[in-house]
């Protein structure tokens, strides 16, 4: 008896009794002034099974009650919400911000090694300062760049609405618009958000929103660095046209040594090339999705290397995808020829025809040598059935050579003087 009067005395002595709970913003709600019930070793922590002093209070109009769900001592080794267990610096639950921070903080399940594991802790919490988390979660690093994609960066107020009133979804509410429960639509019950559990998620395990984010998480678009050790190039798109030399050198020259920096103004982008490898793979990490100069989100990626430059003209990408022509474009034009002989006048690819030689029409034709008419000049290919016409005269072809017919000496002519062919 005097055994278990004693280990009653000590566990006693280190019950919680506290003056205000430890609450991220979206739980203490949107009213800056609020009531709260103050219980002393009103319930047991549900971690780590010791009374501890609850808080009760509503968070806004139309909003339900909230109380404190675990210990002080528990909210602070894992630096969480003593009711929504989610962190207070990103607001995600305790799996994605131990996965981004690579920490596997593993608290002991059994009541023995528990007991011990958590008087560990508060002594390493009485001699801390209070301003940084304790245990692995104060030795890791202080962000990560997966956690400040994924941060909530203002509250949600939606997450303290009503619960959804049972007997709505049975048909046999007759409150009305007095219920203080929702009266929607329940969700799927196969849905996995449908299943959640307050000891999963403080200790990081099977956590449904967890899984949920971390999926969204492994989707985002990310830099893959290059295999070849030789490229040592980032690529920055969109400058615009204020972007300049020396306000890109003044961000990248943080990152180690720069070699050049050259600006294509008509693509509107930028090369910059690197003395060493691990400076460029440094700006690579720090800039993607992340550079901002005057206003603009600039687009950072990797370099391709001069192997992969040459096959992507010979139409196939770094990838090995093979690029398909584009419909339209002539093709390639015929090499020249080896000598004059081997010369042809087919300069455009045409398809062979009938004709054996091709006429160039941009020539003029030899002296004694009569040039065709062009279409639709020529004389007409029928012959009238008026026998008052006058005669045809024979086709340029047939004339004797040397006899050229100018039209301003023909007789008949009007106009023509007669003086000039013999007359009077």
């Amino acid at each position: 008896m005097a055994t278990s009067l004693g280990s009653n005395t000590y566990n006693r002595q280190n019950w919680e009794d506290s003056d205000f709970p430890i609450l991220c913003q979206t739980c203490l709600g949107e009213n800056p002034y609020i009531r709260m019930t103050k219980e002393k070793f009103g319930k047991e922590c549900k971690i780590c099974a010791r009374p501890f002093t609850v808080f009760r209070w509503c968070p806004g109009v139309r909003m339900r009650f909230k109380k404190t769900e675990v210990c002080q001592t528990c909210s602070k080794m894992k630096n969480v919400c003593q009711t929504c267990l989610l962190d207070l610096e990103y607001g995600l639950p305790i799996q994605v911000r131990d996965t981004g921070l690579s920490v596997k903080d593993e608290v002991p399940r059994s009541d023995v090694n528990k007991e011990y594991y958590t008087q560990n802790m508060e002594r390493e919490i009485a001699n801390s300062d209070g301003t940084r988390p304790v245990g692995l979660l104060g030795k890791a690093p202080s962000s990560s760049d997966m956690l400040l994609k994924l941060a909530r960066t203002t509250p949600y107020y939606k997450r303290n609405r009503p619960h959804i009133c049972s007997f709505w979804v049975k048909g046999e509410c007759k409150r009305g618009e007095e219920c203080p429960y929702r009266h929607e639509k329940p969700t799927d019950p196969d849905d996995p958000l449908a299943d959640q559990n307050i000891k999963d998620r403080y200790y990081g395990i099977n956590d449904p929103v967890a899984n949920k984010l971390l999926t969204r998480a492994s989707t985002m678009p990310r830099l893959d660095i290059p295999e070849d050790k030789s490229i040592t190039t980032l690529y920055i798109g969109g400058l615009g046209e204020d972007v300049t030399d020396s306000e890109l050198r003044n961000h990248f020259y943080q990152f180690g040594e720069i070699r050049t920096i050259t600006i294509v103004q008509r693509q509107q982008c930028a090369f910059i090339q690197f003395a060493t490898r691990p400076a460029a793979e440094t700006a690579a990490e720090k800039s993607f999705n992340k550079l901002i100069i005057n206003g603009r989100r600039l687009n950072v990626k990797w370099g391709r290397s001069q192997a992969a430059r040459g096959k992507e003209k010979d139409g196939v990408t770094e990838s090995g995808i093979r690029l398909e022509p584009v419909p339209g474009l002539p093709g390639a034009l015929p090499p020249p020829p080896l000598s004059d002989e081997d010369a042809s006048t087919n300069y455009f690819n045409l398809a062979p025809t009938s004709s054996p030689a091709v006429m160039n029409l941009g020539l003029p034709p030899p002296p004694g040598v009569a040039m065709p008419p062009p279409p639709g000049f020529g004389p007409p290919m029928f012959h009238t059935m008026d026998p008052m016409a006058p005669p045809m005269p024979p086709p340029m072809a047939m004339r004797p050579p040397g006899q050229v017919h100018y039209p301003s000496q023909d007789p008949q002519r009007m106009g023509a003087h007669a003086s000039r062919h013999g007359g009077p």
